[in-house]
């Protein structure tokens, strides 16, 4: 308890709104990070980046329930809050906001999304409800900070994508960092958390792998759904993983169409009962 004190005397700790309007009070170049906490090497490229382009910079931690298909998921999520505030004071981060889910959603204020049927794709197809959720919160929580900047990392693309494309009416501008990965090629993600050591090693195989798929689709994009079709028994019959969906689609609009277009490869899958998604 003594500790956190003093972390909350170095840095702004937020979790009322009269408290938020009064520490972004006239920051005219404030930065946001939105996390869910579980920070790792990811969100603090995303806070360095902020530091670096904006005056003053806010981190949120808020695990927001409402894109949460599937409530183990919600309530297995990793959190740590007095390590996430002990990396946050360590950067010199001038605000951390923890607001609750009574605030956020209070009088049903914030924004309902909803996604189109053309939309519902990738993650949206197998999580349903979960991009509204998060476009919900990310709606409400700029609305609230009003940040000139909000750094948000590729390693979630889909989400990234929507999130330009239907919050564009806020003034805050959607900067996208791009995914840090660890040795082993796995993107740094709060659910590496609960993997194991053999997990791990499985999850950094795979990363490998769909790298190598990527370059042999480049060279032959008309064969890239029979080459992604092989590639995909040749995985599961080579490691115990569940691939929810492993697909090449175009940056521009996340169509199938990558003929002429630059395009990337998503995966989700399962090892264990975890789920990870990456894109390359």
């Amino acid at each position: 308890m003594f500790y956190l004190l003093i972390i909350i005397l170095q840095m702004k700790l937020i979790r009322q709104i009269i408290d938020l309007n009064k520490a972004i009070n006239d920051n005219i170049k404030l930065g946001f990070v939105p996390t869910m906490g579980g920070l790792h090497k990811g969100h603090i490229s995303l806070i360095k980046q902020s530091k670096k382009k904006c005056k003053k910079t806010l981190v949120s931690i808020f695990v927001n329930p409402k894109q949460f298909n599937n409530n183990n998921d919600f309530e297995s999520y990793p959190r740590n809050l007095n390590k996430d505030l002990k990396i946050l004071k360590k950067l010199k981060v001038d605000m951390v906001f923890l607001p609750s889910v009574d605030l956020i959603y209070q009088n049903n204020k914030s924004k309902k999304y909803s996604l189109k049927a053309s939309e519902k794709i990738l993650c949206a197809k197998y999580r349903k409800g979960h991009f509204e959720g998060v476009l919900e919160v990310m709606d409400r929580l700029i609305d609230l900070i009003l940040p000139k900047y909000t750094f948000m990392g590729d390693k979630d693309f889909q989400q990234l994508f929507l999130i330009k494309k239907k919050i564009s009416h806020h003034k805050t501008q959607i900067i996208s960092c791009k995914t840090i990965r660890d040795k082993n090629k796995i993107a740094l993600s709060s659910r590496n958390f609960l993997l194991n050591e053999k997990n791990m090693r499985v999850a950094g195989f795979v990363a490998k792998k769909i790298m190598k798929l990527k370059s042999k689709i480049i060279t032959n994009k008309l064969k890239s759904k029979t080459l992604i079709k092989n590639f995909k028994k040749d995985l599961t019959s080579k490691f115990n993983i569940e691939i929810e969906y492993l697909e090449a689609r175009n940056i521009i609009n996340l169509k199938p169409n990558i003929i002429s277009q630059k395009f990337k490869v998503f995966i989700a899958y399962y090892i264990d009962d975890i789920r990870l998604i990456d894109n390359f």
